[in-house]
């Protein structure tokens, strides 16, 4: 974009470096940085896992080369027996607490208080991954108790997200989330344990606790016993 000041043309995008608009004067190119300090800087940072694809571009680097950063990064950290770990989780990179020091890390975010989910969103959680998607009346069939209270929280905590309707009945589906895959620690479902041979197959139970009845107002510390 240019103007004029004095009848001389003058370009406002210009940092008067020869670098990139939009970069500091005096500021290091970020392609000049060193590559495994700044995925380690900007991995810091970041809220949820970041791709490979998404570094690559903002450190201007190419991606196999990021890639392997990454990867030796990762092997160092667990070579030097570091308290944390750099790990692909659901399609990106993120710094995790190494598993080692679980009991230090839950001491400290804990704090004397129960944060975990109950036995009843837990169950209910794994029929939600071993079967999705799913309504919640396909849900109570399986687990035998209601599960509206149940998924309320896991829908709160983001676990579990809407996922369309059952075209039969309108039912919503629920499915779970890429926070799910995060906290589990899995690149992506086909990781989950072999445990779905042992559930009942959706079509073969039939909902005790239809979409079109009002929810129950329950919490996750327990379930509502569904009517039979």
């Amino acid at each position: 974009m240019s103007g004029a000041a004095g009848g001389e043309a003058y370009d406002i995008t210009d940092t008067g470096t020869g670098g990139t608009p939009g970069e500091r004067p005096g500021a290091p190119v970020v392609a000049e940085l060193e590559l495994k300090p700044a995925l380690e800087a900007v991995l810091m940072v970041v809220d949820e896992p970041a791709t490979e694809e998404h570094l690559a571009r903002v450190l201007q680097r190419p991606r196999r080369a990021v890639a392997l950063a990454l990867r030796e990064l990762s092997d160092d950290y667990t070579r030097q027996g570091r308290g944390f770990d750099l790990r692909l989780v659901a399609g990106g990179w993120r710094f995790y607490s190494r598993a080692a020091y679980a009991d230090a890390v839950e001491s400290f975010v804990l704090d004397g208080q129960q944060a975990r989910l109950t036995q009843a969103a837990l169950e209910t959680l794994a029929v939600v991954a071993y079967r999705q998607p799913v309504s919640r009346s396909r849900v109570s069939a399986v687990r035998g108790v209601n599960c509206d209270g149940v998924m309320r929280t896991l829908l709160q905590r983001g676990l579990v997200e809407e996922a369309g309707t059952e075209p039969e009945t309108g039912a919503i589906l629920y499915r779970t989330t890429n926070y799910f895959l995060e906290r589990m620690g899995l690149r992506g479902l086909d990781e989950l344990p072999e445990l779905a041979p042992f559930l009942p197959e959706a079509d073969a139970v039939e909902g005790d606790s239809p979409e079109g009845i009002p929810s129950f107002d329950v919490d996750d510390s327990g379930d509502s016993q569904t009517d039979h």
